[in-house]
């Protein structure tokens, strides 16, 4: 793994960034004003953590984290709500670095829980999250609207 990689939190300027990061991970151009407005509205909200790995040269991924209180975990519950590793960095480490930001995260505010749902047609991410440790234990269902 590349010693050079530094992880931080998200800043407005890395908007550009996340959006093309988004874009390509859902395979279509979404609408960059609503997008801004969400992103910067996220990011700004304590209760998450926005994070991104890069190098001296370029971003390489990012994760978000959002938590709440819910009542049937009787305490703060974490959802990585997106992760993203360009392809040419997948496999060195980058995702991994990014993962321990949270796990440090939920320990340092005693979170209950880390979740992520990922689509059931990435079917190699079933592999990933589990090789980072962890569980497929859920069932999610979902209606479009």
């Amino acid at each position: 793994m590349n010693s050079d990689i530094k992880i931080r939190k998200i800043k407005n300027q890395d908007l550009n960034f996340v959006y093309k990061a988004i874009c390509e991970l859902e395979n279509e151009a979404l609408d960059l004003k609503i997008f801004e407005e969400i992103f910067n509205e996220n990011i700004s909200n304590p209760k998450n953590l926005y994070l991104i790995a890069e190098n001296e040269n370029e971003g390489l991924g990012f994760i978000s984290f959002h938590t709440q209180n819910l009542l049937h975990h009787c305490g703060l519950v974490g959802e990585i709500q997106e992760f993203f590793i360009h392809q040419k960095h997948r496999g060195q480490g980058v995702g991994r670095l990014l993962i321990n930001e949270i796990l440090n995260f939920a320990d340092k505010n005693n979170l209950k829980s880390i979740e992520v749902t990922t689509n059931k047609k990435r079917l190699e991410n079933v592999a990933v999250y589990e090789n980072l440790g962890f569980t497929l234990s859920h069932n999610k269902f979902t209606i479009y609207k």
